[in-house]
């Protein structure tokens, strides 16, 4: 299929790449002209034929509210927007009455994969309508490894599932980083990495995070390379909300936000793993620590 692409860093270009080895045909606009395909916006939906379809991945907040409102202003009715960056699903719901006031279609797009989507595909957790989802669906297939798409439901639905999904992240490396401190202060010389590979193999706490802990401790045994500061992308947070707006009792993904909060104030070995996994899947930057590489 034919559609555009807004944003092409570490998620949306090696989307593109995905797409263009699956056969579709991809446009792509970036804000940076070095890696930007066409000048402009503009540009982007002038290359597309109708009804078109446009994918945007851009940071959450402003960013997306302007880039959205912009092609919206852009777009026929008919033609198909779909935000899959990490945008609070509120926030979704009201961009898609502001399509909806133009006759445009508006998906929201869950994207979870970091930087090895080009390789392992991404996985995909989309809202919106019925026939929005059999227009896009040819796509979904190229990004996703096999069952790696859902349509979740109505439009908000494809990002609060990747909000909760995100929350469950947050206690999973708070879990891993906290188990790893612990073998790390003890009294026995024991090869971390090792023992995360070890436990890859028949262990009920067997992940792919797990296994990416093995790949972050063979390039720095002691994390001695990063400093433990984790940074929030906040999906933590409006996961946190929507459990109070709820009355869900949620402590452990809380408490793994307020630890990513403490780890701001002080260096520990518990945070600079969390910092070095969410480099491992995700490229997220990380500061230099005490022996930088």
């Amino acid at each position: 299929m034919q559609l555009g692409m807004v944003g092409l860093g570490r998620m949306g270009g090696n989307m593109v790449t995905r797409l263009r080895q699956g056969g579709h045909h991809v446009v792509g606009y970036d804000a940076n002209p070095a890696v930007a395909g066409v000048p402009s916006l503009a540009a982007l939906v002038a290359g597309l034929d109708a009804p078109r379809t446009v994918w945007v991945m851009v940071p959450a907040g402003a960013p997306t509210d302007d880039t959205l409102a912009e092609l919206t202003a852009l777009l026929q009715p008919g033609d198909l927007l779909i935000d899959g960056g990490n945008t609070y699903f509120r926030d979704s719901l009201k961009h898609a009455e502001a399509a909806a006031e133009t006759g445009v279609w508006f998906m929201d797009a869950g994207t979870s994969g970091g930087i090895w989507g080009l390789q392992e595909g991404f996985c995909l957790m989309v809202g919106g309508t019925t026939e929005a989802f059999a227009r896009i669906e040819p796509a979904l297939k190229t990004l996703a490894p096999v069952n790696g798409y859902m349509h979740t439901g109505p439009v908000g639905a494809g990002h609060f599932t990747k909000m909760v999904h995100n929350g469950i992240e947050y206690a999973m490396l708070q879990a891993y980083a906290e188990g790893f401190e612990i073998l790390e202060k003890s009294q026995f010389d024991l090869d971390l990495g090792a023992l995360a590979k070890l436990w890859q193999n028949g262990s009920v706490v067997r992940s792919w995070l797990l296994e990416l802990t093995g790949s972050a401790l063979a390039k720095d045994p002691k994390l001695e390379r990063i400093r433990g500061y984790v940074d929030d992308s906040g999906e933590g947070r409006w996961t946190v909300m929507e459990a109070i707006n709820e009355s869900v009792p949620a402590p452990t993904i809380a408490l793994s936000l307020f630890a990513r909060f403490a780890s701001r104030q002080e260096d520990s070995y518990a945070m600079r793993l969390i910092a070095a996994l969410r480099n491992e899947f995700g490229g997220h930057a990380t500061q230099p620590g005490s022996k930088p590489s």
